[in-house]
């Protein structure tokens, strides 16, 4: 993608942020041709099975078997939660995007693995001995993005496939039922065992589905651990490997669960160093000189979903917080510099970034609700 591209995209959604969530989401929608490229990325990997990194519990001969036996609608990818948001990307772009020439591929691709045989057998694996924390919460959180995308999807097809998905839904959300009131602390990291992220898309779940219990668990353990926290060190991140922003990922959760009048005094106090001259310079975008190591690329994940956060933060503001124009400004190099990584170049970073992209363009984040 070239500097002028991602320039026009990043002034376009600025100027949605600032206009209010409803227009905002309508705005930062990029055109059908562009976000193609995206669904083609999800399409060349959900069914794609090798190379595959699982995290895998044998407790027999008998589990040694190949990822489409062990978990057999979310197998491609490279990993089980990059097969689940590329099934999410697939869902959203289609649903935003019903005549785009892409969308009958996606909706074949769903279709295929959205089946009662292949959701069997991932209830199966789930079942397994010694997977009580298999993907918590990053995966899971994941899953229950894309059961609140088929959700919100006026479509038959989408009904069936949430219908199907259902049994896997109840368990994803009874894994979070049983976690939450055993966890003591906060995982602060910036990658798939931060808790804020996996709150944050757990929430919107659950509000989306109505399950009001684990909507009031995961608000109150939310406010528990974050609610007195100050002074969030911005200048430590991001860490070699972070795909998440430790700071902005806990701010973008707490807009979900501080009453909106409270939050502006809240994000003081949490991030005081946000500047007031509309300058960007204040937090720097991620450096990847490396995108073949799997690893370093987790960078440009970071910048991605930082500019989410941002994006989320600002919306949640009041339209005269003088902090918005600088929240906007650094959303806007983050959106550039993540945006111009997502390639297929190299399967290391071709098999999730897409995704993420997809959540920042499409306005995602600024479809969170608050309490």
């Amino acid at each position: 993608m070239n500097g002028t591209v991602t320039r026009i995209l990043a002034a376009a959604a600025c100027t949605a942020a600032l206009a209010g969530p409803a227009q905002a989401q309508e705005e930062a929608m990029l055109d059908t041709g562009h976000v193609a490229r995206f669904a083609q990325m999800a399409l060349d990997c959900v069914h794609r099975e090798y190379p595959n990194k699982i995290s895998h519990v044998l407790n027999s001969d008998a589990d040694a078997r190949p990822p489409r036996e062990l978990t057999p609608v979310f197998y491609g990818c490279f990993d089980w939660h990059s097969a689940v948001h590329g099934h999410w990307l697939l869902a959203r772009l289609a649903r935003l995007h019903p005549e785009a020439d892409f969308t009958p591929a996606a909706r074949a691709a769903l279709a295929q693995n959205f089946t009662a045989e292949n959701v069997a057998g991932e209830l199966e694996y789930f079942a397994g001995e010694g997977r009580a924390s298999f993907e918590r919460p990053y995966g899971l959180a994941w899953f229950l993005q894309l059961t609140a995308e088929l959700r919100e999807w006026d479509d038959p097809q989408a009904r069936d496939w949430a219908q199907t998905l259902a049994p896997l839904e109840d368990v994803v959300e009874a894994r979070f039922m049983s976690w939450l009131p055993n966890l003591v602390y906060p995982v602060r990291s910036g990658t798939h065992n931060q808790t804020a992220f996996g709150f944050a898309l757990a929430l919107d779940w659950a509000r989306i589905a109505g399950r009001g219990a684990l909507a009031e668990l995961l608000t109150a353990k939310s406010l528990a651990f974050h609610v007195n926290d100050r002074t969030c060190p911005l200048d430590y991140e991001p860490s070699g490997e972070d795909f998440l922003s430790p700071c902005l990922m806990q701010a973008d959760l707490m807009r979900r669960v501080i009453p909106a009048a409270e939050y502006p005094a809240w994000l003081s106090a949490f991030l005081p160093g946000i500047p007031e001259d509309g300058s960007a310079g204040w937090i720097a975008p991620g450096v990847v000189l490396d995108p073949t190591d799997g690893k370093l690329v987790h960078l440009d994940g970071f910048n991605l979903s930082r500019a989410w956060n941002l994006q989320g933060i600002a919306a949640s503001l009041p339209a005269d917080d003088p902090r918005r124009a600088a929240l906007l400004a650094a959303e806007a190099e983050h959106r550039e510099a993540g945006l111009a990584a997502v390639s297929d170049a190299h399967y290391e970073g071709g098999h999730w970034l897409a995704s993420f992209a997809t959540y920042l363009v499409t306005g995602k984040a600024l479809e969170a609700r608050g309490p």
